[in-house]
């Protein structure tokens, strides 16, 4: 496999609606579902759940 296709860039949108987003790579093989994390959101100053968007 090639890089990009094991390791793809993805990005993350805040659910909290401010629009903010995080780019980062995820592994296919251990995550075929959307990522889902917590992070922190400096609009909304919190910690909010990111979904991965396609």
């Amino acid at each position: 496999m090639a890089r990009n296709e094991l390791r793809p860039v993805v990005k993350l949108r805040s659910t909290a609606g401010t629009g903010y987003t995080y780019v980062t790579r995820k592994n296919r093989r251990n995550d075929p579902d959307r990522m889902e994390l917590r992070k922190y959101d400096p609009i909304a100053r919190r910690h909010v759940t990111f979904r991965e968007e396609r």
